[in-house]
């Protein structure tokens, strides 16, 4: 480092009064920076979003306009800020009746995390903090310089926070200096709230659970749909691999009567050409398109709203029709010689020529269409699994909570998912092969895992200007130098570096998800959020945590990771000392998430960005349609995050920044139970329904966040000798596994299945607009496939039945013009 000394550096911790009053300017000056930054990002979104609403309803009134419950609710106001009193005025029940009880579990989990940060956040102001001002030399308001180490009424008392004990030496000398200064009753705070808030979480678990468990119960055992009364049978033996049998088999349990059985057989064959079919289709349409000629006309709200209007119609319709002179088309006529394309033959297809690419895809389209007929009425291999219907809801959930067979891994009855939610294509892939893929999905999930913890380092080592010293030392005497480049390098990026991490990672493992071959749209969304959790929790929060005050040297995070594995004591030392160091980059990231990037969803940023893109790789009407559907909301997307910094404010609850902390993750919860409110009901689709199941993974985590907060509060009082007080938060981390333990016991079967005394024929909620239902949900998605007379659905693989769609074309006046207002016709 030649000259360059980073003992030199005005924020090295040397331990001194100066020392610690530079911390105090740089965690100021990092504080009001975010500050600044963040509210300026996100009061220009939330301005932008307020001027866009009333003339973009395509996208942020999409849900609205296209579902008939949201019809429902009641209209926003086209003014500047008069929509926000309508949508807080919402009611619970609107929301379910509406929403469904997806929307209704996801929104009650920001309700409960208000109550639990109000909460502690009171008794952080008015009992923590007064505590920490007057005996532990926490600076009041953030960067008061007047609060110094020296003007402390005990200033020969030693934290961990400014120094961190190496060796056992260090320990005896800090535990000496505490003992002559330090009150003793000081540090029975940490254990008392760590008890309280522990109780506390796990009260409000309890009382919102029942809550959710009571509105479910009632909400599904109202019900008497397809989905409602039928079981999703698996582990079938090769004798029993016929729908009579399985009829009969099922009828002589005396649980009920078997109303069909739909048997799943290897359809690989017929879902591959009808996948063929499509690609051949676009492509057909897209040598129409240039045939025709394209040029995409000036849209105006009228075909906006007409193409909108057009998207939820059923699959095999045409998707936009004669309507009159009400708007544009984005087809033009201009009229172009046929298009060709370039076929290749021969050996190991060597060869080729040009041909006429409209008749070439016609004829492959001929051809297709001639075996998929004859492929839907072939015989094809029965697979261990079927869709078995009773008839009432009570045999079916008699079914599903019994054990069917005596031998194991045979005859598994499980609730079935909605038949739109089927994943057809994942129904014949065999029980080794699911497994397999499982295995290799987590094994790929631990390589990144090892792969993240890589790329955190040198993000983690951000955080520290000695950590950059240490590697470009010319850098960090610059930024030593200046105050809000310090604070934009050191708290600034990493914090966005990490925000752009939570939204780039879940598209990777929703891609993971979708390749474990689950059955059904609602387990690939649970598991995307129990996958995010992991990566969020683990890799963003613990292992950063870690690496946090590491340098960014790989050699001394190998021996962090050395010391930690040779004693477990030092995972919880390094923790300890790294929450209390971390504590201001934890705020910059609540902050930002809270008041820059939140305002941001709200004006769905990433669909606005995109659409430009899209719209210039538009050419067909398909395609133009398909540009008009609403934004798709994804649980798996937004929860994960959402846990983390609910685990967050817990973790750090009764640390000394505790009352930031919890005072800007009231925040954020308050402003995102908002914002999540109006894309659920208003802005964005959510079709896959779990029925509330993920709430069972936000409990889990929610237990696994105290665990780590208990964990970490024993660790911090080891690390400041207070030795029986670290043993007394045993008994509490005990409870927590009991309660654990205890919980998912007496809860999660009521979250899973319907109890027989809630069947019932009465809706829930009977003053209340009955809304989008499963009923309604399941017949707006099924009709397209099953015109039942009782849901309009059936359990069935769409490519056996769906009418083959015709392609979609601009269609000509007579004199072979196309007008303005030109429509599509089917040819």
């Amino acid at each position: 480092m030649g000259e360059y000394n980073c003992s030199l550096l005005s924020s090295s911790g040397g331990g001194g009064g100066n020392a610690k009053s530079n911390q105090h300017n740089q965690d100021q000056t990092a504080l009001y920076t975010q500050l600044v930054i963040s509210i300026a990002l996100g009061a220009g979104a939330f301005i932008t979003f307020c001027v866009l609403r009333p003339r973009w309803t395509g996208l942020y009134a999409a849900r609205k306009r296209q579902k008939n419950a949201a019809s429902k609710l009641p209209p926003l106001p086209d003014t500047f800020l008069g929509w926000i009193p309508v949508l807080y005025r919402i009611s619970e029940e609107q929301v379910l009746a509406s929403a469904g009880l997806d929307a209704y579990v996801f929104l009650s989990f920001f309700k409960m995390a208000i109550k639990f940060l109000a909460v502690t956040f009171f008794f952080a102001l008015v009992v923590i903090l007064p505590i920490n001002v007057h005996y532990m030399d926490y600076s009041f308001p953030p960067g008061n310089t007047m609060a110094t180490l020296n003007h402390s009424p005990n200033p020969n008392f030693r934290f961990a926070s400014t120094s961190i004990p190496g060796s056992q030496a260090d320990m005896a000398v800090i535990a000496k200096e505490n003992s002559n200064s330090s009150p003793s009753s000081i540090l029975w705070m940490y254990v008392v709230f760590t008890y309280l808030f522990s109780a506390l979480a796990m009260y409000l678990l309890v009382t919102t659970t029942q809550k959710i468990i009571s509105i479910r119960q009632e909400y599904l055992g109202s019900q008497t749909t397809v989905t409602d009364r039928t079981i999703r049978l698996s582990g079938i033996p090769p004798d029993l691999r016929d729908e009579a049998k399985i009829t009969e088999t099922i009828e002589s349990l005396e649980i009920g009567k078997v109303e069909s059985v739909i048997l799943c057989r290897d359809w690989k064959e017929l879902d591959d050409m009808m996948a063929q079919r499509l690609v051949f289709l676009r492509k057909l349409e897209e040598a129409w398109t240039v045939h025709l000629g394209h040029s995409r006309a000036r849209s105006t709200q009228a075909s906006r709203e007409r193409a909108q209007s057009r998207a939820a119609v059923r699959e095999d319709a045409p998707l936009l029709e004669d309507s009159g002179h009400d708007g544009q088309s984005h087809i033009a006529g201009y009229g172009q010689d046929r298009p060709k394309t370039r076929i290749w033959y021969g050996f190991l297809g060597l060869q080729s020529r040009t041909v006429d690419a409209i008749d070439y895809f016609e004829e492959r389209l001929r051809k297709l269409d001639d075996k998929i007929k004859t492929a839907r009425s072939k015989e094809y291999t029965a697979m261990p699994l079927a869709f078995v219907t009773l008839d009432s809801v009570a045999a079916c959930q008699m079914a599903v909570q019994a054990t069917m067979d005596p031998k194991p891994m045979q005859l598994l009855a499980n609730p079935a998912p909605a038949p739109s939610d089927v994943i057809w294509q994942n129904t014949y892939i065999t029980r080794s092969s699911r497994i397999t893929r499982a295995w290799s999905v987590t094994l790929i999930i631990l390589i990144l895992t090892v792969f993240w913890t890589a790329l955190l380092v040198p993000i983690a080592g951000l955080v520290s200007i000695q950590s950059i010293c240490s590697v470009w030392p010319q850098l960090a005497f610059a930024l030593d130098s200046n105050p809000i480049s310090q604070s934009l390098v050191a708290s600034g990026l990493p914090t966005a570096l990490i925000s752009l991490l939570t939204v780039l990672v879940p598209f990777l493992y929703y891609w993971l998800s979708t390749q474990q071959g689950m059955l059904s749209q609602g387990e690939v969304e649970m598991s995307l959020i129990s996958k995010n959790f992991f990566f969020t929790f683990f890799n963003l929060f613990v292992l950063f945590t870690i690496f946090g005050t590491a340098s960014i040297s790989y050699s001394k995070v190998n021996d962090t990771l050395a010391g930690a594995s040779k004693d477990a004591s030092e995972i919880a030392r390094k923790l300890a000392t790294s929450l209390q160091d971390l504590d201001y980059f934890y705020i910059n990231l609540i902050i930002l998430q809270a008041l820059g990037l939140f305002p941001f969803r709200l004006l769905e940023f990433g669909s606005v960005a995109l659409y430009p893109i899209s719209l210039i790789g538009a050419k067909t009407p398909r395609d133009y349609a398909e540009l008009v559907q609403p934004p798709v909301f994804s649980y798996g997307f937004y929860l994960p995050q959402t846990l983390l910094i609910f685990v967050i404010c817990t973790v750090y609850s009764v640390l000394q920044s505790s009352w930031l902390i919890l005072f800007f993750g009231l925040v954020y919860f308050v402003i995102g139970s908002f914002i999540y409110k109006y894309q659920l009901l208003y802005a964005m689709d959510h079709r896959q329904q779990s029925t509330g199941q993920a709430w069972l993974i936000i409990c889990n985590c929610v237990v696994l966040g105290l665990l780590f907060f208990e964990i970490a509060m024993a660790g911090l009082l080891a690390l400041r000798t207070a030795f029986y007080r670290s043993i007394l938060i045993i008994p509490l981390l005990a409870c927590t596994i009991w309660f654990n333990v205890f919980f998912r016991r007496t809860f999660d079967p009521l979250m899973k299945f319907i109890a027989l005394r809630s069947l019932h024929s009465e809706p829930p909620f009977g003053n209340v607009p009955p809304g989008e239902s499963r009923y309604e949900l399941e017949t707006d998605h099924g009709r397209a496939v099953d015109e039942d007379d009782e849901t309009g659905l059936r359990y069935i693989n769409p490519s056996l039945i769906i009418p083959l769609e015709e392609v979609w074309l601009a269609k000509s006046r007579a004199n072979g013009t196309n007008h303005r207002d030109e429509a599509v016709e089917d040819v």
